[in-house]
């Protein structure tokens, strides 16, 4: 397998850098590195699906192949009543979360887990992802369905992906799992969507 972000363990050399943005009136800071997805900046992806969440969240929340960490370390800060798990394939991008969640003042569970693994006895209020389409559909449709299966009911996936990715393909199988699909966002070529159990 080529070094992608969804690798175990990136045989690219580290080269951390700093990433600064606010979330919901909150500055936050973080140090991301090579071969983790979005190197030095928060992603025009992440950011719209980051802004397109509840006005408020509860219980138990995933943030799936959670990178650097901007999805977890965002919603802990913003609602710390929730549990929240960061979960990643790639040990670097693991290691930049704690330490991000840390720097940030913010407690979460950091897990090693290809999909949902390493967390076949858990179950979530909401899985919030920014999935790798690098990876291939059959991939990233494995990811929707297990979510499906790990979420409460009543519980929500959350996901952005571009339009030219297959944006509306994405849709149309998420229909087959889920009681209702929702787009809350298109903009920038992205879709922001909600399939809620």
């Amino acid at each position: 397998m080529n070094d992608q972000y969804y690798t175990r363990e990136p045989g690219s050399e580290s080269r951390p850098v700093k990433c600064a943005f606010e979330y919901r009136g909150r500055a936050l800071c973080f140090t991301t590195d090579a071969g983790v997805f979005s190197r030095g900046e928060l992603d025009t992806g992440t950011r719209l699906l980051l802004e397109a969440l509840p006005e408020s969240m509860a219980g138990e929340i995933l943030d799936l192949g959670c990178g650097w960490g901007p999805i977890g370390v965002s919603v802990k800060a913003t609602w710390p009543e929730c549990e929240v798990t960061l979960a990643d394939v790639n040990l670097r991008a693991l290691e930049w979360s704690r330490k991000n969640a840390e720097r940030n003042g913010v407690a979460v569970r950091c897990v090693e887990s290809d999909g949902f693994s390493a967390l076949a006895a858990s179950s979530f209020d909401a899985v919030i992802t920014n999935p790798p389409i690098r990876a291939g559909k059959q991939t990233i449709y494995r990811m929707f369905e297990e979510a499906h299966t790990h979420l409460q009911p009543g519980g929500s996936l959350y996901l952005v992906i571009r339009k030219q990715q297959g944006a509306e393909s994405a849709i149309k199988y998420l229909k087959t799992l889920y009681a209702s699909v929702e787009k809350l966002d298109r903009s920038a070529g992205f879709w922001v969507i909600e399939a809620r159990k």
